[in-house]
């Protein structure tokens, strides 16, 4: 994890820990287990599928209790297999049942983020084609769902509205609204973003091959094709190589696991797939007392 992400983990467990226990902590295993009884325990995974989040795990389980012992058999990016112990924890069983759902809530969507990018990334094995994830993450856990998506094989998009220039349809619509109907929008958004912002890489949204032609001809970085077919995406292809070969081609929309490939077969450079982080199903993982 980059720093910047294990910063936002922080903070993340402060704030999830904060929530669960409020002023008086684990009422149930205060009333019902004595302080320093020592215990252990296992994560299992239930389901097959790609681990993310073993760090999150024992950060929390260390913020709740330096004293518990955390034991990673598998790393991150690992396959995980229906059953399979991953890590062991060891330690007063009051602090490891207080970190619990904790631990496991940064599992388990982690984990589901990463399976299902990387069963979108084995979608389109042997074509020279990257899977993008979006801006479409949970407010807060952006960086950490984005490094989800690395760890099952995904390329991250960009993380902001800062680090990267997207011209989209409102863009442009807004752009037409304030020059009148004859403006070239494509062309005067993308000189605008290249003057005011040189050292970001530019991006344009496109709905049609015609404004693709206006798009390659000013000379973005890359042109998103927004809902086109396979069959509008194959030209885009075709008009691309022959006028200018060095811009990346994206397609976006539409997109899921039974279209993928045949996007993928187009000849388009990126596929971008807000999925990937707005609807991933929680990997089913649990801690286990081990006696």
């Amino acid at each position: 994890m980059t720093p910047a992400e294990i910063g936002y983990l922080n903070v993340l467990i402060d704030f999830a820990l904060a929530e669960d226990l409020d002023d008086e902590g684990d009422v149930t295993s205060r009333a019902t287990i004595p302080e320093e009884l020592p215990g252990r325990a296992a994560f299992i995974a239930r389901s097959a599928g790609v681990l993310a989040g073993i760090n999150a795990a024992e950060r929390v389980l260390k913020r709740v209790d330096p004293k518990v012992a955390f034991g990673p058999l598998r790393e991150d990016g690992y396959g995980l297999s229906k059953g399979e112990t991953f890590a062991l924890v060891e330690g007063p069983i009051r602090s490891i049942l207080l970190a619990e759902r904790t631990a496991l809530n940064f599992l388990q969507r982690l984990s589901g983020i990463a399976t299902l990018t990387r069963e979108y990334v084995n979608a389109v094995a042997g074509l020279p084609v990257k899977i993008l994830d979006t801006r479409k993450t949970a407010p807060g856990w952006r960086l950490l769902e984005k490094y989800a998506v690395r760890m099952g094989g995904g390329t991250n998009h960009r993380i902001g509205l800062y680090d990267m220039v997207l011209i989209k349809d409102n863009h442009l619509a807004a752009i037409r609204n304030a020059e009148g109907r004859t403006a070239n929008e494509i062309k005067t958004a993308i000189a605008l973003a290249r003057e005011r912002f040189p050292n970001l890489r530019v991006e344009v949204e496109v709905e049609s091959l015609e404004q693709l032609d206006r798009a390659l001809a000013a000379r973005p970085d890359v042109v998103l094709l927004d809902n086109m077919s396979t069959d509008q995406m194959c030209d885009a292809v075709a008009r691309r190589n022959s006028t200018a070969p060095k811009i990346l081609l994206e397609a976006s929309g539409g997109v899921n696991l039974q279209t993928v490939r045949s996007i993928a077969e187009t000849g388009v450079d990126r596929i971008s797939v807000g999925a990937l982080t707005h609807s991933a199903k929680a990997l089913d993982i649990a801690l286990d007392y081990v006696v």
